[in-house]
This record gives structure tokens, C-alpha cells and sequence, in this order.
């Protein structure tokens, strides 16, 4: 009896995974929505004039950066927290009723909150805040999960059988904190209809002003970025590239620099987004400064996993989902080099306001974010079913087709980006502009209709995904000694 197997409990695992495959969708379908009014303003028109208002690239952007950021990703990192916690701290969510609770809890109030996020954002109810439109009371509500989420983490750290942290452990509580600094400190509003009896009861006006607001803002901006789209997945390809391939983590050593170098510097890149702006110009130079430095915790961490794969390289070619991950990581170092070129000043001039950023925000977006959550819940659906994936064929086809939607994605907007901001720049023998704003619109169109292909692509492979994890859910029973078992710490 004491020596049998520990039953995790994946209740909460399952929840967040339906929520990933359903914002998911919903996030990508109004990306491609968003490249095609890109490409053809009409399509701004589809649903009539009427219902114009509610489809139209102003309103549905948020939508899709929200849904995507905040949807889509945040359930898979929560997902992933539920079902890494219990494997490598050795406890199950089933010996805590308390715990237990506060997992279903943190789902549905998260759920809850997306969802009122998605409709209040189409009925253009926002404070205009990049990565942050949601007004005050829904606020309110992120704050809620986010301190349920704190004290899943807190307990089952707590109730722990395995006194070592592993590293992953590390980046989601780094992940935890960071965020919840960051979002309380950018969203600290003064609701007006409480103070002056008048207006929306919505609506929240902010602490910050002008430059004082940009330099917050930002600082929260490029964070969200960095804890939410960085930290939290590096814990995750931390867990799933070893478990999938067994092999043993290239070097904790690495990891543990990697980390505490990523906290320290990550926090004060955003200033470059601020360049060229009426912030001071010593912020400015230490958000570049910041920000070519970030180069080497974010490479240490990428290096990191693909000499994890040193001598078993064979592997990537017979597995699907190692392609996945490994292919995400060569993302993750594409961004990464990719964002402190475009920070350092002189690039900038060139680079800022254009479409270059769109295809480095999108290769990190697409290719590393997308890929890593996508591989891990290709990982975790055999073990949390018990049933063997439906089709290694059907993965194979959504990653070939889903990098190449990728690849000319972010090599589009690279050159129209470039195109772009040459064009803005250029001038004739009297010092006039060359070419007007037009000009440049009409000499990008060939580039928007390449990326609206690009997101086609991606969106398809992933429908190929969401009707492969749903068919796994009946597909063959197996048992998890059927699966490879391997590190880390043989969870």
C-alpha cells in the first residue's frame, strides 16, 4: 500500500487545456481577420455596415492581442503549472481539499474574466493601454486569480515530497511575482463615477500622466512580454524537452545563471520602446543598453535546450513533438537577437512604428510561444487521457504547414518593414520627402497578403491540433509505462 504509485489528480489540467484550444481559436481566427482588413479594408465590412462597428481593426485587435497573451497562453502556462507541480514536487492535487478548491476556483474566476474581457472589448470598452485594456473592475478580477494561482503554487510547494525546487518551479514563481508587481503598479486607476458622481462606472482614470504614464506603461508593456510570454514557457520547455526526450537537462549550472540573469536585466529593458519619445534620454539609452544585454540570459536558456538534445539529434527527425520544441527554441533565439538589434538607437530610427516590429513580435509569438504550449499539451494528453495521441501523422502535417506559416509571416514583415521605414526616411536633391504615406500603404499591400497567407497557414495547423487533442480523448487506452518516462528527476 505505501509503495504505490502516486495518482496526480489533472482535473485542473484538463480545464485549462479546454480553455487553451478555445481562446486559442478565437485569438488566431481574429488575427487572420485582422491581416485580411490589413491586406483588403473591406473586409472591415463583412458583417454589414451595421455590425461594422464591432469587427472593425480598432475593436478587434485588443481582442486578439488579449486573447492570444491572456487566453490563449495563459492557459497553457496554467495548464502546464498543474500538471508540472504535482510530477515534479511529488504530490498530488487530490490530498488537498483546499487545494483542490482553489484550483477550480482559479479556473473559473480566469475563465470568467476572459470571457467578460472579450465582450466588453467588443462593445469598445477599454483604457487604451497596450497589453492592458481592460477597465478597473475586471482588474479586479485578473488580481483575484492571480492570487489563487499564488497560493496553488504556495501549497503544493508547501505540501511538497521533493525538497529540491526544480528549475521550472523557479521560473513560475519568478513568473507569479513579477506579474503581479508589474500589472498592480500600471493599473492603478481612480474610478470617476465614484469620485465625481458622473460617467461610466467602467470607466477609471489613471494615477499617471503623459510621459510619466508612457514610461509605466511600458515598463509593464514589454514586462508582459518577458513574465508572461518568457518565464513561465521556459519553465515549461525546462520540463517537457527532457521528459520527451530523455535526456538530462544540458546543464543545471546554465539554467540557474540564465535565471537570475533574466530577472535582473529583463525589468528594465522597456524603455526601448520609448526612443525617439519625450522620455529622458538616459532612460532611453538604458532600455538599449538593457535590452542588448538581455541577448545573454535569453540565448543561455535557448543553448541551454538544444544541447540538451547532444547526441540524440535523431530524435527531432523521428519525433513531432521534439520538432515542436526544439524549433521553438530557435525561435526563442531568433527574438531574442532580433529585439536588441532593432532597440539599439540607430536601428530604431529605421525600425520603430513599422512593420519590422509586427514580424519580430510574431516570430517570437507565433514560433516560440505558440509552438512550446502547443508541444506541451501534446505531451501532457497521453498521460492527463490516458490515451495514446490520435495521429503522429496528423502532428507532423500541422507542424510542416504551421512553420511555413511562420517563415512567411515574420520574413514578410521584415522586408515590408524595412521597405517601410527607407520609404519614410527617404528624401530627393532638395531635401523633400520622396514618397508619400500612400506610397509606402500601396508598396506594402504585396507583403500584407503574404502574411494574411502566413496566418491561414498557422491557423490551419492549428484546427489540426484542437481536432487532434480532442480525438485523442477516445483514441487507444494506454498506460503511462507505455510512454517514455525520463528526467527530469524521473517524475
Amino acid at each position: 500500500m505505501e509503495n504505490r504509485p502516486l495518482e496526480y489528480d489533472y482535473t485542473v489540467a484538463k480545464m485549462f487545456m479546454m480553455s487553451t484550444l478555445l481562446f486559442g481559436f478565437i485569438g488566431m481566427l481574429l488575427g487572420v481577420l485582422l491581416a485580411l482588413q490589413m491586406a483588403w479594408p473591406e473586409f472591415n465590412y463583412i458583417l454589414g455596415d451595421t455590425m461594422s462597428e464591432y469587427i472593425n481593426f480598432s475593436r478587434i485587435r485588443p481582442i486578439h492581442t488579449s486573447g492570444v497573451i491572456f487566453g490563449f497562453t495563459l492557459s497553457g502556462i496554467f495548464a502546464g503549472w498543474y500538471y508540472i507541480g504535482q510530477r515534479v514536487l511529488k504530490v498530488s492535487m487530490a490530498e488537498s481539499k483546499f487545494l483542490m478548491f482553489v484550483g477550480k476556483a482559479h479556473f473559473w474566476v480566469y475563465f470568467i474574466t476572459i470571457l467578460l474581457a472579450v465582450v466588453t472589448l467588443f462593445l469598445g470598452i477599454s483604457q487604451s493601454n497596450e497589453y492592458s485594456e481592460l477597465e478597473w473592475p475586471l482588474d479586479i478580477l485578473v488580481v483575484v486569480f492571480w492570487v489563487l494561482w499564488g497560493l496553488s503554487i504556495a501549497g503544493l510547494i508547501g505540501i511538497r515530497r521533493e525538497k529540491t525546487l526544480y528549475i521550472s518551479i523557479w521560473y513560475f514563481m519568478a513568473a507569479f511575482l513579477a506579474v503581479a508587481m508589474l500589472f498592480i503598479m500600471n493599473n492603478i486607476v481612480i474610478p470617476t463615477y465614484f469620485v465625481t458622481g458622473a460617467g461610466s462606472m467602467m470607466n477609471g482614470i489613471s494615477v499617471y500622466s503623459g510621459t510619466s504614464g508612457a514610461m509605466v506603461q511600458w515598463w509593464f508593456g514589454h514586462n508582459a512580454v518577458g513574465f508572461v510570454l518568457t518565464v513561465p514557457l521556459v519553465a515549461m520547455i525546462y520540463y517537457f524537452l527532457p521528459k520527451e526526450s530523455g535526456q538530462a537537462v544540458y546543464s543545471y549550472k546554465l539554467s540557474l545563471i540564465s535565471f537570475w540573469s533574466l530577472m535582473f536585466v529583463y525589468v528594465w529593458a522597456g524603455g526601448h520602446h520609448l526612443i525617439y519619445s519625450t522620455v529622458p534620454d538616459w532612460m532611453q539609452t538604458m532600455g538599449s543598453i538593457f535590452s542588448v544585454i538581455l541577448i545573454l540570459p535569453s540565448w543561455g536558456s535557448a543553448i541551454n535546450m538544444l544541447l540538451t538534445m547532444k547526441g540524440e539529434w535523431r530524435q527531432v527527425a523521428e519525433s513531432p513533438l521534439i520538432k515542436f520544441m526544439i524549433l521553438s527554441s530557435t525561435f526563442y533565439m531568433f527574438a531574442t537577437i532580433e529585439g536588441p538589434i532593432q532597440a539599439i538607437k540607430s536601428v530604431n530610427a529605421i525600425a520603430h512604428f513599422t512593420e519590422w516590429i509586427i514580424g519580430h513580435v510574431h516570430d517570437g509569438a507565433l514560433g516560440w510561444v505558440g509552438f512550446i504550449v502547443m508541444a506541451s499539451l501534446y505531451h501532457m494528453a497521453p498521460r492527463i487521457f490516458k490515451r495514446e495521441i490520435y495521429s503522429r501523422a496528423l502532428m507532423n502535417f500541422q507542424f510542416w504547414i504551421q512553420t511555413l506559416g511562420v517563415i512567411l509571416y515574420f520574413t514578410s514583415m521584415w522586408i515590408a518593414g524595412i521597405t517601410q521605414g527607407m520609404m519614410w526616411r527617404a528624401v530627393d536633391e532638395f531635401g523633400n520627402l520622396a514618397y508619400s504615406f500612400i506610397d509606402s500603404v500601396d508598396a506594402l499591400h504585396v507583403y500584407y497578403i503574404i502574411r494574411a497567407v502566413g496566418g491561414i497557414l498557422y491557423l490551419t495547423g492549428f484546427v489540426i491540433f484542437i481536432y487532434n487533442i480532442i480525438k485523442t480523448m477516445s483514441a487507444r487506452p494506454v498506460e503511462e509505462r507505455e510512454l517514455q518516462n525520463a528526467t527530469p528527476m524521473a517524475a
